[in-house]
């Protein structure tokens, strides 16, 4: 017998401590050697002023297992709770979100009956950095971080998974039509590390039409990479279209560590009814399986779960008179499962898992060298609201000194000089300043000098942000209207 492999595990609130004892019952019953560690998170712990929602002893045991099983956790309304899903994948750095999507038809309805999607989300950059500013009475910002190191890590992970799970086709979405520096980093990102994959077909969407195309069309897509905040959304869309986001498991992998879960919540309302279906920690279960190397338990189980679908042996939330034969609760559908090991379903497509070790991604492409960087302007962000855009264009202007004040422009658009009337402004104001001759740098004592009197005229300065080009190329946007 397999010696058993130590895992953190966390009952969690709501409808957790019920899905996760059906979920241990049938992994264990199945096979998978693990000797699981308890810890307590969630509701309890947020009530006790711990802002993180996990005890801090809690942290030993996964610094030391580095597999983590998570039931779904209940967080206070209010301020001053943090996420601990985010918290997590930040402390371990699980830098890549993997949730398969699959259709279960007919025995549990969808639109898309040949639907089995992999959506692979990069799970630390983009907007989930959570650096968010009040900036003036009208304006907030968010800022969306997108680093070639973070997009090269998830890009190659998805066409590892894919060579893995043997999938024929990696796509990427993106809106590097609008966001051409952050997305368009990511795409370039994409379309280099595509290259070294030859044997896998690859492709690119907008990720507006892309999403379309995915919630109508899913059999077209096969494996999915995109940035955060888009893997966020779509991933629940896609797990919904196939059938129910309850159905759903996933993975959170890192260098190191690794956790599963369900991607529903606690569902308060339902706890304590035995009424929960245990499928999407069960699912996020089997992903930990093969992550510890325990194939042959994820398949037998994921077997027996088909046949007990097969056999219309479902709970509430995904029964239908016209194909389910037994309405059961939570611990009776795992045991339904339990007693249907060893079995094969007869319709649905059997689950085959690469029970080979798993082999050495391919090494990594060596770094660029590193490009000249020179610093050519400043964008310095001012809370206004004594006039329109020609007012603090002359006001503006005079402070310049040895700079020029190239630009002005609200929430992106261009509104000085020449600009049109139309165009709404709020209290935030971009001032765009650069030398006075095209094609010399600009020093960070010019920039001092030039807040000290920006700041000694009475204007209140937000922010600022060097402009720069990288080998010449300019490492900084257009405005809207230039």
């Amino acid at each position: 017998m397999a010696q058993a492999v130590p895992i953190t595990v966390a009952y969690g609130d709501g409808i957790g401590p019920e899905i996760m004892q059906a979920t241990l019952d049938v992994i264990q019953a199945g096979g998978a050697a693990i000797a699981p560690q308890f810890i307590e998170i969630g509701e309890q712990v947020y009530k006790k002023g711990i802002s993180a929602g996990i005890e801090p002893t809690a942290w030993d045991s996964l610094r030391s297992t580095k597999v983590f099983l998570k039931a779904p956790i209940t967080t206070p309304q209010g301020g001053g709770f943090k996420s601990l899903n985010v918290t997590t994948r930040k402390v371990l750095g699980l830098y890549a979100n993997v949730r398969p999507c699959v259709s279960y038809s007919p025995f549990i309805a969808t639109k898309h009956p040949n639907m089995d999607v992999v959506i692979v989300r990069e799970n630390e950059e983009d907007v989930y950095g959570g650096i968010e500013h009040r900036q003036t009475q009208q304006v907030t910002q968010c800022l969306k971080l997108i680093s070639r190191p973070g997009s090269e890590r998830i890009v190659r992970y998805a066409f590892e998974y894919a060579l893995r799970h043997n999938r024929k086709k990696v796509t990427c979405f993106t809106k590097d039509n609008i966001m051409k520096i952050t997305d368009g980093l990511f795409h370039r990102v994409f379309e280099e590390i595509g290259e070294e994959y030859p044997e896998i077909e690859k492709e690119h969407w907008i990720v507006d039409i892309g999403a379309a195309k995915l919630a109508d069309t899913p059999s077209a897509f096969d494996v999915v990479v995109m940035p955060n905040l888009y893997g966020d959304v779509l991933s629940d869309v896609a797990a919904q279209i196939a059938g129910s986001v309850g159905l759903a498991g996933s993975a959170n992998i890192g260098e190191g560590a690794a956790m599963f879960e369900a991607i529903h919540g606690s569902a308060p309302r339902r706890a304590g009814q035995n009424l929960a279906n245990p499928s999407g920690l069960l699912f996020g279960a089997l992903l930990m399986l093969v992550h510890i190397g325990q194939a042959d338990a994820a398949q037998r189980v994921h077997n027996a779960w088909l046949r007990t679908i097969e056999d219309g042996i479902h709970t509430y939330d995904v029964f239908d008179p016209s194909v389910s034969k037994e309405k059961v609760g939570t611990k009776e559908f795992g045991q339904a499962i339990i007693a249907r090991l060893g079995e094969m379903p007869q319709r649905l497509k059997p689950a085959s898992y690469n029970t080979q070790p798993q082999a050495a991604a391919r090494k990594a492409r060596a770094a660029s060298p590193a490009e000249k960087k020179e610093t050519v302007g400043v964008d310095v962000f001012v809370d206004w609201s004594a006039g329109g855009p020609n007012d603090l264009g002359a006001k503006m202007r005079a402070l310049a000194g040895d700079l020029d004040l190239y630009m002005i422009t609200n929430r992106g658009t261009k509104v000085w000089p020449n600009g049109f009337p139309d165009t709404f402004c709020s209290d935030h104001w971009t001032c765009r300043y650069t030398a006075k001759e095209q094609g010399h740098t600009v020093s960070h004592q010019q920039i001092v000098e030039l807040l000290a009197r920006i700041a000694a005229a009475g204007v209140d300065f937000i922010k600022t942000e060097n402009l720069c080009t990288f080998d010449g190329k300019n490492g900084f946007s257009a405005a809207q209207g230039e």
